[in-house]
């Protein structure tokens, strides 16, 4: 299953004809390779690609190299930075018995490609940033997608300008500049900070306990379970969904 911590979730299948596939390559590739079953793992690029060791181009598997790997983090970042979530897709050949041992599925993946999805801002969402500025409210969001993606939907709402974002001035802190920063540092970004990415549950909570110490009144939004700390934390806590 998906998990945080991973950004990846990973399934296991029986291997299908190449009737099903409509591929006939893949369909060869995976009997020379012996293969009883396949995983298909899908997750955040920077924890995908660097369990690959090769991409597939459609007939083929091919070594992963730095010009390839160039041209990935490219695409990753055109997609990311026109808003959209991405999504790396890989998969690997088990041969049999190697389907009941998890510890391998998630390595020497051949990477298929990225999937761009637009899941964009209601357009109630901008309006209401709006609202909170002009009472007085700085909006902050924080969430699990990459820097680029966050920036640009964090424009989409008006949290920051779009020439912000285009000149590179928007400083956006993700969850592992959170964990190498001191509680001091902490509390001193908190308070220039308005867009948080690639944050994990835990880590909503130190940001609110951090705007709390600076003596700010803290209103926090969210919609699943693993915001429910920040929320209970949280002076004013809005649960949603």
């Amino acid at each position: 299953p998906f998990e945080s911590e991973r950004k990846l979730m990973t399934t296991v299948h029986a291997k299908p004809p190449s009737t099903v596939f409509g591929l006939e390559e893949l369909e060869d590739f995976l009997a020379s390779e012996g293969a009883g079953h396949v995983a298909f793992t899908k997750g955040a690029l920077e924890s995908l690609l660097p369990r690959c060791r090769g991409v597939w181009d459609g007939e083929q598997p091919v070594p992963m190299d730095d010009e390839r790997r160039a041209r990935i983090d490219e695409a990753n970042r055109d997609l990311a930075s026109r808003g959209m979530r991405v999504l790396a897709v890989g998969f690997k050949p088990l041969s049999v018995g190697e389907e009941n041992d998890p510890s391998g599925w998630e390595q020497d993946l051949l990477l298929v490609g990225l999937i761009g999805m637009i899941d964009p801002a209601r357009p109630e969402a901008r309006e209401a940033v709006i609202t909170a500025i002009s009472a007085g409210i700085r909006p902050a969001m924080i969430t699990g997608d990459q820097p680029l993606t966050a920036a640009s939907i964090a424009a989409q709402v008006g949290i920051v300008t779009q020439d912000d974002v285009d000149a590179g001035k928007v400083h956006v802190l993700t969850g592992i500049d959170l964990e190498s920063l001191s509680r001091e540092e902490l509390d001193q970004a908190v308070g220039d900070v308005s867009v948080y990415a690639r944050v994990a549950p835990e880590q909503k909570l130190k940001i609110v306990q951090a705007l709390q110490d600076q003596g700010h009144i803290v209103a926090m939004t969210g919609d699943g379970v693993n915001d429910a700390p920040a929320l209970q934390k949280a002076n004013i806590g809005v649960a949603m969904g």
